[in-house]
């Protein structure tokens, strides 16, 4: 596990509260099921509905979860967000240490942990590293105001996203995760497992299909056959309620998007 670019103590153990959470719209779409209004729930409905259910929600969601829990502990922090009020919208907080330095929080990627962005710092490196994303190691360029992330694969295949580490407004902010809320898109569900040999993979659900990321490369997963339904997969993998995931795919079937 690499030390450079890690998160202060006090940010990484908020941080690991969230280590069994997935990332997934499952629970937006029972929502939708149950004729909630389309808007984003309290962190304390959140709270409530992870007890009961297992569920946890999208990157909005997570994002402003996550806040919640840093201020509790004092910790200073804002989102930033990519293409916000649109479809193709991705949420994420920025976490300041005691000497303000930034840190991007992804749970909606399901990162492993933050990593610094702050370019100006002795512990700031643009080199590939590993032990922040499951089945990838990292390589950011950061000038301050935004950030290039390469996502670096077995095999030397990469993808990169870009986040603005300004911050959005907390107005703006909900009112995007509001719209995001009403969308129903492509059924997904995202999380990271611990292995038995204490690796950490990335599972995911989308469409009707599954899949495992691993520094080992990319494995497509069977169909359910027998007795194990989607529902069921998605449930074991996912901690969810497997009633709650069979409304959520419901829905999805009937609106055409399964």
């Amino acid at each position: 596990m690499e030390t450079r670019m890690k998160a202060t103590e006090e940010i990484l153990r908020v941080w690991k509260r969230f280590d069994e959470f997935p990332m997934e719209t499952i629970t937006k779409a029972w929502l939708h099921a149950n004729g909630e209004p389309f808007k984003p729930r309290s962190v304390a409905r959140m709270r409530e509905h992870r007890t009961q259910y297992g569920t946890s929600g999208n990157c909005f969601d997570l994002a402003l979860w996550l806040m919640d829990e840093l201020r509790s502990e004092g910790v200073v922090c804002y989102p930033v967000g990519e293409n916000l009020g649109t479809e193709d919208a991705h949420a994420a907080v920025i976490a300041m240490d005691g000497s303000g330095r930034r840190y991007l929080c992804d749970l909606g990627d399901q990162w492993l942990q933050p990593i610094l962005v702050d370019p100006d710092t002795e512990e700031y490196s643009e080199s590939p590293l590993s032990g922040f994303f499951p089945g990838a190691d990292i390589a950011v360029a950061s000038d301050g105001g935004r950030a290039l992330i390469r996502y670096i694969r077995p095999g030397g295949k990469e993808s990169r996203a870009e986040f603005d580490l300004n911050p959005a407004g907390e107005s703006e902010f909900r009112e995007a995760a509001a719209y995001s809320q009403s969308l129903l898109s492509l059924p997904l569900v995202e999380r990271r497992i611990r292995l038995c040999d204490d690796r950490i993979v990335h599972w995911e659900y989308e469409n009707g299909q599954s899949q495992i990321s691993s520094d080992r490369g990319l494995f497509h997963e069977s169909d359910p056959f027998g007795e194990e339904t989607w529902a069921r997969r998605i449930s074991r993998r996912s901690g969810i309620d497997e009633r709650i995931v069979q409304t959520a795919l419901d829905l999805y079937a009937a609106e055409g998007l399964l």
